[in-house]
């Protein structure tokens, strides 16, 4: 048997079954061998056509009702699914943990056959109705399984390839069941870890569904992969006690007490209330638990779940802000923003590079009170044919390319929170005029058609180009250019700012709170011109505190090392070259992408380059 493929074993199984009414165990997966014997003891016959059995309408009206919210997350991941692996001969579906069908999405070319006629909403397709399948054995055994083929119990169903995988709860039971079918033919290895991938995101939509009164920690090893599936979720009330976590949050903080009933300061160094005090302040916060791992950590509903701390920080604006605001000018900006924040007036930030202008907005944000989300918009990074339809959304079919069903905008998703415009300068004239009508009325509607809607959020734009100067030159319209700066600050350049080495020395706690630097190696970077400004400072404490490792300390011979020999005259450019790749890339505070398209060549260019330093 051993020497058998796959195939054949699966082949010989099958003969065994038809034969003798029982396969050799060695020639199945354990999950199909056990499913096909309760088959077998339920009395089922193998070679018989099972007979479809579906649910009342109103049965199946009933269990829709339960699963409503279940069902609302999974039919927009379901649609998702569908786009990437449509033209595959494919059918997604979705059962409750019974094994009823609930709904169905499938591809053109699967929907005339036998077998999707059969797989259709109010189906029953637990084991015992339709034998081995993947819908009816996920559920079963809670957990993903692929049923290829002659796996199936029936021979009538030999002819499908079924990947499911159960949609956990938040208190952990089955929600329901996501399977992708396809004839055999069409079989994609990658399926299984589409479907994988659609239930986390499911089941994290339950979640933060549950839980949305409640304080939720999103959380990773690594920033970058923050607002991704692979982030840990965990639940707590306003006092810090755990609610719930979900797996990834389990399998980050396995060892430690993360289940409901347990505290906050079981699992993290840093107490609770402090640990709130700096969420009001910044948008990320660091902890560490009591195991040595550190995270980088978010946290939705703050403001909704602790009041408290809301109106604890509203008296005291230099709290809410994340940045160091000791020098006048940005004091002055500071005490102007949150009046216009508390009026809800147009807001305009002006400031080159790197200065802080989105970090002040986020003050007026957190100044003005509102629990909406903070939507950042890059309006140089749009695509000019589709600034419109991103900002204020489009209908269905409204231009080729556009996602089946439309989609909202970043407006709407503003409403009730705060849109903030970055390289408001940038933007196309004809989007000025959508822009300026949006002032006027602020309703928003979609491209393509559409009713109109009514917004109600914080405008706050921001420049690092003199817009009267753009007005002058027809680039920019005068009508939106006194909208938009009923109050105009302007921040300085962080050559100016008296603040400077409490700005360096905050920046520094953050990037590695173990590193030092000295004053008189304070002293040298302050006498430097930073043209990228606090974004800039922000990459070179990076990268010193990377190079004095274990030392801990920076000091001015890390801030000014002892030059080399002058370089051969064959390296002196790719040198040039270099250098002013990192120089760039300090000037975006580390951010790869923005320095290739400053610099105009592509990402692995800039790579190789950060690398030859």
């Amino acid at each position: 048997m051993g020497l058998l493929s796959p195939a054949e074993r699966l082949r010989q199984a099958r003969i065994e079954l038809q034969d003798r009414g029982i396969a050799s165990p060695d020639l199945l997966a354990p999950e199909i061998r056990q499913s096909w014997d309760r088959c077998l003891e339920a009395g089922l016959e193998p070679h018989r056509s099972p007979e479809l059995i579906y649910a009342a309408g109103t049965q199946l009206e009933e269990a829709r009702e339960r699963h409503e919210t279940t069902r609302r997350l999974a039919l927009a991941e379901m649609h998702n699914l569908y786009h990437q692996i449509s033209g595959s001969n494919f059918m997604i579906a979705l059962g409750d943990p019974g094994g009823m069908v609930l709904d169905t999405i499938t591809d053109d070319t699967f929907r005339t056959t036998a077998d999707a006629k059969n797989i259709r909403a109010g189906g029953l397709w637990g084991e015992l109705h339709q034998g081995t399948n993947a819908l009816g054995l996920a559920a079963s055994l809670r957990a993903p399984v692929t049923v290829h083929g002659p796996e199936h119990f029936f021979t009538t169903y030999g002819g499908l390839t079924c990947n499911a995988a159960p949609i956990f709860g938040p208190t952990g039971e089955i929600a329901a069941v996501l399977d992708a079918s396809s004839d055999c033919r069409s079989r994609q290895r990658h399926t299984m870890a589409l479907v994988k991938m659609s239930v986390r995101q499911i089941e994290n939509g339950l979640f933060r569904e549950a839980h949305r009164d409640h304080l939720v920690l999103i959380f990773h090893t690594r920033a970058e992969y923050l607002r991704t599936l692979s982030a840990g979720l965990l639940a707590v009330d306003g006092e810090g006690r755990v609610l719930a976590a979900n797996r990834q949050a389990q399998f980050f903080l396995q060892g430690l007490p993360a289940s409901p009933g347990h505290h906050f300061a079981e699992l993290f160094r840093t107490g609770f209330h402090r640990f709130l005090d700096e969420g009001h302040r910044r948008e990320r916060v660091r902890l560490e638990d009591h195991e040595g791992s550190s995270y980088v950590v978010a946290i939705d509903n703050l403001r909704h779940a602790c009041p408290i701390h809301a109106r604890k920080d509203r008296g005291t604006p230099d709290r809410q802000v994340g940045f160091i605001a000791e020098d006048p000018a940005v004091k002055a900006a500071l005490r102007q923003v949150s009046g216009a924040a508390a009026r809800a007036v147009p807001i305009l930030i002006r400031g080159a590079t790197g200065t802080g202008k989105e970090l002040m907005a986020r003050h007026a944000h957190a100044a003005s009170g509102r629990t909406g989300a903070f939507v950042p918009v890059n309006c140089a990074a749009l695509p000019e044919s589709l600034v419109e339809a991103e900002l204020f959304g489009y209908a269905d079919g409204a231009f080729t390319g556009a996602r089946r069903g439309g989609a909202r905008g970043l407006v709407i998703e503003a409403d009730g929170g705060t849109l903030f415009l970055d390289e408001i300068g940038d933007m196309p004239l004809p989007v000025q005029g959508s822009l300026l009508r949006l002032l006027d009325d602020w309703t928003v509607r979609p491209v393509g058609g559409g009713a109109r809607r009514k917004v109600d959020l914080q405008l706050v734009a921001a420049t690092n180009v003199d817009l009267g100067e753009a007005v002058g030159a027809g680039r920019f319209r005068a009508d939106l250019f006194y909208r938009l700066n009923t109050v105009e600050v302007e921040l300085p350049p962080l050559a100016g700012r008296s603040d400077f080495d409490a700005i360096a020395r905050r920046l520094l706690r953050e990037i590695d709170p173990g590193c030092a630097i000295a004053d008189a190696a304070l002293a040298a970077l302050a006498g430097r011109t930073w043209p990228g400004n606090i974004r800039e400072l922000r990459g070179v404490l990076t990268r010193l505190a990377i190079a004095v490792g274990d030392q801990g300390v920076i000091d001015t011979c890390h801030v000014d090392p002892p030059r080399a020999a002058p370089a051969p005259a064959s390296s002196t450019l790719e040198r040039a070259v270099i250098d002013r790749v990192v120089a760039t890339w300090e000037q975006t505070g580390g951010n790869v992408a923005e320095t290739a398209r400053r610099l105009g060549v592509t990402r692995n260019t800039v790579y190789k380059k950060l690398r030859q330093r």
